[in-house]
């Protein structure tokens, strides 16, 4: 734990400079609005260590991988999310220095995310150019209108006087920081400008993409409208203002920027269509769109918002995790999905994993309307042909799908050959979120739309990924990776395998729903998928129900795989902090060899199937792998919260809700420079709602077994249920259900039916 960030209950702070954190906090700083995002960069230049990064979702890169040989079935490319024009530059001058705050050390140095309002806010004093200047920045990217963003530079004089310009800038010129050979992505389809502003427009190369952007700017001195100047870029737009300034003087400078992406406007007119978008911005200015913008935060505070009193670094923790899942998707782009990173870095691509289904549905589904939650199933029924494709490249046929463990469009780009088509247990995510969708909305017709074909296409792989061991007389999947990828090229992973099971069943299952339920959409799907019941159901349900499950012989304990009770049994206690994290300190050899687990593998299939499972099988798994588990993959604390609440493990609930919920704030793993864990955000909303709010869905039923830590006073958070409004109460005398919206409901707490109206 890391801790250099003071603790608020509704803001992110940062006392002081810590330029040796600089890229966290550009990071944890970071805002969006779903569309697009920026890091928190300093508006003005900064020559120390930075990552200066704006990013436009659904727009990206097949970057070709550097790789040292050749494997059929490799991935053709790494698709990347792109570093865009920069909109938040502003560059000052005191009589002819440059500030830079490398070079010149503020004072009185504050950074603040407010999160009930999404504004970002700087603050600080220095001295530059013999000129004592105290600056206020404040920027957000507006939730009420997804085009638009605004950034407000007031300076004042403290000391001093002469020449103060200000260069408010709109600059193309901007490079990833992982391309290939310092490759750049963008051509410029058109720039220009004048005294009141500029426009950009740029495309991708070979993907095509075109974003446009258009800055107004406007400048008051002293509360009198200020003339500019236009000043070409080389790839972009500046207007400066220049200024005779003494003490006491006042300069303030406003931005306002549009930005309209192609995939949604005609490409030949974005540049005239995002000139009127930012000349509609500016005409409703700074404060009616900041009052906009706020409250469009506020409702998603009314549905979202989880409360925790007596532990303020808990309360900040979640409404931080809320915060960030709620400003990098908004569920209004169905082209769209949850990349780990969000707006925040470039690492991992900004694709999309596996993560979207096994942890962040639960959020959307409990705090967004259905249809939000549903976008993100159909993203996967439209890759599904993509799907068919990659399963292809290793060799499947007739239909068997194969879902790629990274992805823009549907096909698979994910840079490493071992993972990509050894940890096929992300197929089985796509089963396990169309189930929990209906589970929790009761929308059976979504396996009609969409549900069924995806459920055939998953079913059809693992059917043919399995073979027939004559050694065991069972069902066994070789070389495969779990969710514990510090164990590659395993046979008979106990998740993998149990997780192949259960989706036969399903396939089975929703194979009768569809006979009794949709039969047309059945005859439809089975004549374009050249389905066959009598010959591929016998099979599904011969390999569900002869399934290899590995399993320490005496005990309830799964085996994570064949052998792995040849390792040496080691505990991760035992561990020397100057190890830690291994990833980062440990040859790969040296880990794959050893015990540790760096996220819930066995576990993560008793999270996903609790019902199982009876609790001395849980207590039993728990008390076997947390001990061995290194939590180095940001997915693993939450899943460990939820179980230890189950079991009444209090002091390991809070411990592991702690790291989940502050995994990035207090940078456990030594990563948050490089963006932060947004999927992982989910699972920490899923530690209080599921751990400690004890939340399940049985038979269409909410049940809520809740358990409260000693150091909280009480919790409380909402839940979006089948079109009623609940919220949830939890304190010393118990919990409290609350109808705010909706029909009459029926729900059990602590095993007791309670009916609300």
């Amino acid at each position: 734990m890391q801790r250099y960030l003071d603790v608020d209950p509704w803001k992110i702070v940062e006392s002081g400079f810590h330029p040796e954190r600089q890229r966290s906090s550009e990071s944890i700083f970071s805002i969006g609005n779903g569309r697009f995002g920026q890091r928190a960069n300093h508006e003005e230049a900064y020559s120390g260590d930075a990552l200066r990064g704006s990013y436009v979702g659904g727009v990206y890169y097949p970057d070709k991988t550097k790789v040292g040989w050749w494997k059929n079935g490799y991935p053709e490319y790494f698709a990347k999310v792109l570093n865009a024009p920069d909109w938040t530059t502003i560059r000052i001058r005191a009589n002819g220095e440059g500030l830079d705050l490398a070079v010149q050390a503020p004072d009185h140095f504050r950074r603040e995310l407010d999160m009930l309002r999404g504004l970002l806010t700087r603050t600080f004093e220095v001295t530059v150019g013999g000129m004592r200047l105290s600056v206020k920045a404040q920027r957000f990217c507006s939730m009420a209108d997804t085009e638009t963003a605004y950034l407000r530079y007031a300076v004042d004089v403290l000391d001093g006087s002469g020449t103060l310009v200000i260069e408010p800038t709109l600059d193309g010129d901007v490079t990833n920081e992982d391309a290939n050979w310092d490759e750049r992505f963008w051509e410029v389809d058109g720039m220009g400008g004048d005294a009141n502003g500029g426009h950009l427009t740029v495309s991708t190369r070979k993907t095509g993409f075109t974003v446009g952007h258009a800055m107004r700017t406007a400048a008051w001195f002293d509360a009198q409208t200020a003339e500019g100047v236009a000043v070409p870029q080389k790839c972009g737009h500046a207007v400066q203002y220049s200024f005779e300034v003494e003490a006491g003087s006042r300069c303030v400078t406003d931005k306002t920027i549009g930005l309209l992406r192609g995939m949604d406007h005609p490409k030949s007119t974005i540049q005239s269509m995002t000139a009127q978008k930012v000349d509609e911005a500016v005409a409703l200015g700074w404060s009616a769109a900041l009052q906009d913008h706020m409250m469009a935060w506020e409702r998603i505070w009314e549905r979202a918002d989880v409360t925790i009193s007596g532990d303020d670094a808990a309360q900040q923790a979640i409404r931080f995790n809320i915060f960030h899942l709620n400003q990098t998707f908004t569920g209004d782009d169905p082209r769209l999905n949850i990349g780990p990173k969000g707006f925040t870095g470039e690492k991992y691509g900004g694709a999309s994993y596996w993560d979207t289904e096994a942890y962040c549905l639960p959020f959307y589904l409990g705090t967004h309307p259905p249809e939000v939650a549903k976008q993100l199933l159909v993203y996967r029924r439209n890759h599904l042909d993509r799907a068919i494709e990659n399963a292809a490249k290793l060799g499947f046929n007739g239909g068997a799908a194969l879902y790629p463990m990274v992805t823009m469009n549907g096909e698979e780009c994910h840079n490493e050959w071992e993972i990509t088509f050894e940890e096929i247990h992300r197929n089985g995510a796509m089963v396990y979120a169309i189930h929990n969708y209906i589970r929790y909305t009761g929308d059976d017709a979504y396996m009609a739309e969409g549900g069924w074909e995806v459920i055939l296409g998953v079913a059809r792989f693992w059917a043919q990924r399995v073979n027939w061991s004559e050694a065991k007389q069972a069902w066994v999947m070789l070389g495969v990776t779990g969710p514990n990828e510090y164990e590659n090229n395993v046979n008979n992973n106990w998740y993998t395998n149990y997780l192949a099971a259960w989706c036969l069943k399903r396939a089975c299952a929703a194979l009768d729903w569809m006979k009794a339920h949709s039969p047309e959409a059945l005859r439809t799907a089975s004549e374009h998928w050249s389905f066959d019941e009598a010959t591929e159901r016998l099979h599904w349900e011969s390999v569900a129900a002869g399934m290899f499950q590995p399993a320490l012989e005496g005990t309830r304990v799964f085996l994570q795989q064949d052998g792995f009770m040849d390792k040496v049994q080691q505990m991760a206690a035992d561990l020397p902090e100057s190890e830690r994290p291994i990833n980062q300190h440990w040859s790969w050899d040296r880990i794959l060899r050893s015990v540790f687990i760096k996220q819930a593998d066995t576990l993560q299939g008793l999270y996903f199937f609790e019902d199982d499972f009876d609790v001395d099988t849980h207590r039993e798994n728990f008390a076997f792998y947390e001990p061995r588990t290194v939590h180095e993959s940001s997915l693993s604390p939450c899943v460990h919260a939820v179980l230890a609440a189950k079991l009444g493990l209090e002091d390991k609930a809070v411990e592991m809700y702690l790291r989940t919920a502050r995994l990035d704030l207090d940078d456990y793993n030594n990563e948050a420079y490089q963006g932060l864990h947004i999927t992982s955000m989910a699972g920490t909303w899923m530690s209080v709602i599921e751990g400690f709010g004890g939340f399940r869905v049985r038979d269409g039923v909410p049940h809520f077994d809740a358990m409260l830590p000693k150091a909280w006073d009480d919790f409380a958070f909402h839940l979006q249920f089948r079109g009623r409004q609940l919220q949830i109460q939890v304190d010393a005398e118990g919990t409290r259900v609350q109808l705010q919206d909706g029909e009459p409901l029926q729900v059990v707490i602590d095993g007791e039916a309670v009916h609300l109206s």
